[in-house]
Parts: C-alpha cells; sequence; structure tokens
C-alpha cells in the first residue's frame, strides 16, 4: 500500500476498460433512476421497492448525504449503468464497506461488476487493509457475486433496526494475491 492513508477519497474517479466510476451528483437522479426503475434489480434485496420512483428518491438522497456515492457509467458508450459506494471508513479498524451497488440487467453477468469491484478495491487498498460487504441473507446473487471477487463469508451483523446481514471481507493480501495471478 501507498498513499496517504490517513486521507482516504471517498469519491475518486477511477477509469478502467469496461467501467467508469465518478462521484453522483444531484442531476444523476433521473439516468439512475432509468436504471434502478427496473424491479428485478431488486427482487433479492431487502428493500424490494426501490423500483418506486418515491422510495429510489430517499436511497439517492441518502447516497448523495453518504458522501461516498458513485455512479457507473459504461465506458463503451457512456450510459450511466448503475452506482456503488464507500462507506464507514474506521482508519482504527483499517476498513471501509463498499456496498449499495446495482447495475443495469445489461450488465448482470460479472464482468462489469468485477471491474467495477476491482477498480474500488484497488482504491480502497491504497489506504486500508480490509474491505466489507454486508449482504442480506436472501440475497442469493450478491452473496454470489461478492465470492466470485475474492470475498470471504466471516460472519453476521444485525443493525440498530433489527436487519441481519452476511458479513464478507476481502484483505489488502488477498487481493495482491488475485491481482498478482491475474496478470
Amino acid at each position: 500500500m501507498s498513499g496517504d492513508r490517513s486521507r482516504f477519497e471517498l469519491q475518486p474517479t477511477l477509469e478502467g476498460t469496461l467501467v467508469r466510476l465518478r462521484p453522483l451528483h444531484p442531476d444523476d437522479f433521473d439516468a439512475l433512476y432509468g436504471v434502478a426503475k427496473d424491479p428485478s434489480i431488486w427482487e433479492q434485496h431487502p428493500a424490494r421497492d426501490r423500483y418506486k420512483e418515491e422510495t429510489f428518491r430517499e436511497f439517492f438522497r441518502e447516497a448523495l448525504a453518504s458522501r461516498g456515492a458513485l455512479l457507473a457509467i459504461d465506458a463503451h458508450d457512456g450510459r450511466v449503468i448503475g452506482s456503488s459506494r464507500f462507506h464507514a471508513y474506521d482508519s482504527h479498524k483499517s476498513e471501509v464497506e463498499i456496498g449499495w451497488t446495482f447495475l443495469a440487467r445489461s450488465h448482470w453477468g460479472g464482468i462489469y461488476n468485477a471491474e467495477m469491484k476491482r477498480l474500488m478495491l484497488g482504491h480502497a487498498f491504497r489506504f486500508v487493509d480490509r474491505v466489507i460487504f454486508l449482504v442480506g441473507p436472501h440475497n442469493i446473487r450478491s452473496q454470489r457475486a461478492v465470492e466470485k471477487i475474492g470475498g470471504v463469508h466471516v460472519g453476521t451483523r444485525t443493525d440498530a433496526s433489527g436487519r441481519t446481514s452476511f458479513v464478507y471481507q476481502i484483505t489488502a493480501a488477498a487481493f495482491a494475491r488475485a491481482e498478482t495471478r491475474s496478470l
């Protein structure tokens, strides 16, 4: 790891071959809701009604307020294809959470999510030793997606509202080994 570990940038601009990530802006609502209004995206998610405009508006407001939300753009045609975010950066634990990720169905299948997460993990591991993912116990699709990128199930966590999530983690060392193998 390199860089100033105390200055984690929660909204970087990250560029890959397939995906470009940039900070979410208030004027991105229409384009992002154009993706999010597909009910199939949310069918395994605890907030299954997030495809409804009023519910998504609250999600979008929270994303902006988090100051960690990123807009995902298809690098080939410039279309908005989803979003993700960094959350709960803890310098003492040397960890950050990546979550709230969704992609347009046209970009399901792994390669877009894998590149998006590789970009985000590469950025995160300049500052932390561990990245956490919280996934609903019934969200099999997201569990498999996190496992495909190297996430290891390490337990469960219950939030203040009583919602239980599976906790997955990827360490900087495991990420570095995986990146070395892919070269």
